[in-house]
């Protein structure tokens, strides 16, 4: 039986075991889509907002359904640089229209032919791997004036 989910469940019960909904990055950013758990139960998301990995969508007396995103493909850029190089590695990218993720000791980047070429160009060195791809807070356009840490007050 598929069960529809609008959004998360709001108090999930933490003692529940849990079942895995595995779904991929792109799937993840959309509002309406379909996916399957661990378990083989299927759902239909028709959701007011996307949801992210870490999500309960679905509970039972037994268990707990967890939104858990997929490793992908991406290249990953050392940061044992200069800030000053680590931000204009990140214009490059961002100058690709590609998403980046920014952690403490690297730089993530979907595992793209131009991202490549880009850093070869650039002799920066990377290494292709597989991981949770969480680009920054900033991408695509979600930012809001708190995220900034600014206000406008008049």
């Amino acid at each position: 039986m598929l069960q529809i989910i609008q959004h998360p469940v709001a108090q999930p019960d933490p003692t529940l075991s849990k079942v895995a909904v595995p779904v991929e990055r792109l799937k993840l950013a959309k509002r309406r889509w379909r996916g399957s758990a661990a378990d083989g139960l299927e759902f239909g998301f028709e959701l007011h907002a996307p949801l992210k990995d870490g999500a309960v969508v679905w509970q039972t007396s037994i268990a707990r359904y967890l939104i858990r995103q997929l490793p992908e493909a991406v290249l990953e850029i050392s940061l044992e640089i200069t800030p000053a190089a680590a931000a204009g590695i990140g214009w490059a990218i961002g100058n690709l229209h590609l998403e980046l993720s920014a952690e403490t000791e690297r730089l993530l980047t979907a595992d793209e032919p131009a991202v490549r070429q880009l850093l070869d160009r650039l002799q920066v060195p990377f290494t292709p791997t597989t991981a949770l791809f969480r680009p920054g807070r900033f991408a695509r356009g979600n930012k809001s004036t708190d995220e900034l840490g600014t206000s406008h007050k008049h």
